[in-house]
């Protein structure tokens, strides 16, 4: 199954919980920290609502 390499690139400081909530669900806490989570409905949901924060790569697994 393919992967997504997400990354934080601007603050959460000032953003709505929800959004707050979605970056630590994600397991970002800080900018220029990235993750590398499965490509699944969920985590296109959860990237969905913070996309103005982060970027997403596709990564061959």
């Amino acid at each position: 199954m393919a992967q997504l390499k997400v990354t934080q690139v601007k603050s959460k400081i000032g953003t709505k919980q929800n959004h707050r909530d979605s970056l630590r669900t994600l397991g970002l806490r800080k900018i220029r920290q990235s993750v590398v989570r499965e490509d699944t409905p969920e985590v296109r949901g959860l990237i969905h609502t913070v996309r103005h924060l982060v970027t997403v790569e596709e990564v061959q697994s």
